[in-house]
């Protein structure tokens, strides 16, 4: 058990290690940022910063020399250089890291578990993805392996034709044939260092342009009655990597039941309703989970909640959103508005 009063690192300066550093600090933590960008906006509410290359190893090691333990706030940090952290905890383990950063591993590790994904084949030519589409016909989206992440690095074909103007950019790639679905669900967990998992509600999403717009909890019935068996995945997903921390799974409802999307072994967008709307949001649960500390309440605080993002230039619009006294507003501090840029979030409870 790590108590109140250490310091605890987080690998990644964006608003998910905003939202922990600040989790950690109503707990009583120290929070060193590690992150190689300088405008980091985590750094901002954290005590220290360790602003260097993910492959400074000197750095690294230093950083990790002042940390009680060690997590991350996305899924992309680069696994190799992790070795300096040497014996500091890095929770959840590298492993997770490793499943969740290659698109075609995610869905054979899942796979092997019993989850069903969406039809899929590895493309790394012009005649993989040529096969691919007899296979598994289009309409479909070509995905980067690795990295993309918000509708990015992704071609959609809607039909074989569509396949002859891409250019395939030299890198791994996975095809994946559509899934004909109602809604779309997240399951998050956490789970502790003795193995007890606890669930948030399922929210249901909206995504819109591949960025999420909306989530809601609670979601409505055709969800929930799929919520049991992509809880059951997604605790054996969790097992299977001995994890420690929050996990969240992706899901497709369709008529034949959930259908695996995408894990990220981190907090995610769609549990950011949790901070007002539950008793113990992800982020608290998070940091109590790296710490042994025994997990919060998962359960919902009011009778419903509803967040929903702030992408671009609706982050200027904070003024008509204050003016309701039932929104709480969450900006996260980044200097430039951008399209399809997250700048911060509204959480809304029904009492």
């Amino acid at each position: 058990m790590i108590p109140p009063g250490e310091t605890i690192g987080i690998l990644g300066g964006g608003q998910l290690g905003r939202m922990l550093a600040m989790a950690a600090a109503r707990l009583g933590y120290r929070v060193h940022i590690f992150a190689p960008e300088p405008d980091s906006i985590a750094a901002d509410v954290a005590a220290q910063f360790t602003c260097a290359p993910w492959d400074d190893a000197a750095a690294l090691a230093r950083f990790a020399g002042d940390c009680a333990a060690v997590t991350y706030e996305f899924e992309n940090v680069p696994v190799g250089p992790l070795k300096a952290l040497g014996g500091v905890a890095l929770l959840p383990g590298a492993r997770a890291l490793e499943v969740a950063q290659d698109r075609l591993s995610e869905k054979r590790f899942v796979e092997g578990l019993g989850g069903r994904p969406a039809p899929y084949a590895p493309v790394d030519t012009d005649e993989d993805l040529a096969d691919a589409l007899d296979t598994i016909g289009s309409p479909g989206i070509l995905k980067t392996r690795r990295d993309g992440y918000d509708g990015k690095g992704q071609w959609r074909i809607m039909t074989d034709h569509d396949a002859l103007g891409i250019r395939l950019p030299g890198q791994p790639l996975v095809y994946e044939g559509f899934v004909e679905f109602e809604h779309e669900f997240s399951v998050i967990l956490c789970r502790a260092q003795d193995g007890t998992v606890v669930f948030w509600d399922s929210a249901e999403n909206v995504h819109k342009g591949g960025i999420l717009d909306r989530s809601t909890v609670p979601a409505g019935p055709e969800v929930l009655v799929q919520v049991p068996a992509a809880r059951e995945l997604a605790g054996k997903v969790a097992a299977a990597l001995g994890y420690v921390g929050v996990l969240t799974l992706e899901f497709f409802a369709t008529r034949a039941g959930p259908v695996f999307n995408e894990m990220a072994p981190r907090v995610h967008n769609s549990g950011h309703w949790t901070i007002e709307g539950a008793l113990t949001s992800q982020f608290e649960n998070h940091i109590r989970a790296i710490c042994g500390l025994p997990l919060g309440d998962p359960a919902l605080a009011a009778r419903g909640v509803e967040m929903w993002n702030l992408i671009g230039d609706e982050a200027h619009d904070w003024a008509p959103i204050l003016a309701d006294p039932r929104n709480h507003l969450h900006l996260y501090g980044k200097a430039a508005a951008r399209p399809g840029r997250k700048m911060g979030h509204v959480t809304r409870l029904t009492l």
